[in-house]
């Protein structure tokens, strides 16, 4: 009976809309349509031209460590404009796909304003910790991964029995279903494996996710407490495939 009330609510919320995180999926799309890192805004130019104007984007709205604690305004808001700015369409769908699964139950719990200032304020948050432990790098730092790796700690708390699709390559690629609770920390551990091996050149930034799911499982135990575990399936069950 329990089993089959907490399945009922589960799938309750999963008929519930998600417009917070459908339309942060849509900006972050648009943005990157209209900005030089698609290729496809003819204002932009080709060769070297956009090379220089995806240069200056990245460096305008994305986080400069060595900038950000300057006192420019500019570079304070960088970590809040840098969720929104995304380096390739590889990066994009990446994290576009992982905020589409997990991202609708995730608001349906904490609410449609508390979810979006949740969103932010752990993606900002997660920056800045890359940042002061990255302080003297000169490299843009841009995307919404941070944000998202909060979204998948909160779910690790609140849906930790939920079956998520996933497929590892050293398991030949076979799509197999695990719960939230053993697909999660095992992703989080990867992260933090490497963050430790990151390089001070162009890449991941692995410090981040690991910063953003502290962030996002420490905020859903604080505001829900142990007894806001629901146990059900989550989207990805239905045929999402996770990394």
């Amino acid at each position: 009976m329990i089993r089959d009330r907490a399945a009922s609510a589960v799938r309750a919320l999963r008929r519930q809309p998600a417009p917070v995180t459908y339309g942060l999926i849509a900006v972050c799309f648009v943005l990157f349509l209209l900005s030089p890192a698609s290729g496809f805004n003819p204002a932009y130019g080709t060769g070297d031209r956009l090379l220089l104007a995806q240069q200056t984007y990245f460096a305008r709205w994305g986080v400069i460590p060595v900038e950000l604690f300057g006192g420019s305004a500019r570079a304070a808001l960088s970590p809040v404009t840098a969720l929104f700015v995304h380096g390739t369409w590889v990066h994009l769908l990446g994290n576009m796909l992982f905020l589409h699964v997990f991202g609708p139950m995730v608001e349906e719990r904490l609410g449609h304003v508390e979810f979006a200032l949740f969103h932010l304020g752990c993606g900002a948050l997660a920056l800045l910790g890359y940042a002061a432990a990255r302080a003297d790098s000169a490299q843009s730092l841009v995307g919404a991964s941070g944000a998202i790796s909060a979204v998948l700690g909160a779910f690790l708390f609140l849906f930790p029995r939920a079956r998520v699709t996933s497929i590892f390559p050293f398991l030949f690629f076979l799509p197999l279903r695990f719960p939230a609770w053993v697909v999660l920390p095992f992703w989080a551990v990867l992260q933090w494996v490497a963050a430790g091996r990151e390089g001070e050149g162009p890449g991941v930034a692995y410090l981040a996710h690991v910063v953003g799911f502290a962030l996002g499982l420490g905020y859903a135990w604080v505001r829900h407490g142990p007894m806001a575990t629901v146990r059900g399936t989550s989207p990805a069950a239905e045929g999402e495939n996770q990394p």
